[in-house]
């Protein structure tokens, strides 16, 4: 099910920002002309990864230098071993939605 978690405009390009969905915390990034969501806390210790740096399709978390792929939520360079949550994305006129 997709839920309404803010305005399009709300995410700039090149950027990152959190939402809750659900009681989770969803980064959403905008990269490329693309919109990816994923659960935002680092599987190796639950840091933000919205507080990280976002490369391209790949994001690093601030505290331990986990990369994931945010298009899928792969685990691309450890210290972390399992994928965050890659969740679905749209925009529907202005409306940005989340999967929950």
């Amino acid at each position: 099910m997709l839920v309404r978690v803010g305005d399009a405009k709300d995410v700039v390009n090149d950027g990152m920002r959190v939402f809750d969905v659900a009681g989770t915390n969803v980064s959403i990034a905008s990269t490329l002309g693309h919109l990816y969501a994923f659960d935002d806390t680092c599987t190796h210790r639950g840091c933000s990864l919205a507080k990280g740096k976002l490369d391209g399709t790949t994001v690093t978390c601030p505290c331990h230098g986990s990369e994931f792929d945010i298009t899928s939520g792969a685990v691309l360079r450890g210290p972390a071993q399992q994928p965050v949550r890659s969740r679905l994305v749209k925009v529907e006129g202005e409306d940005l939605l989340v999967e929950s």
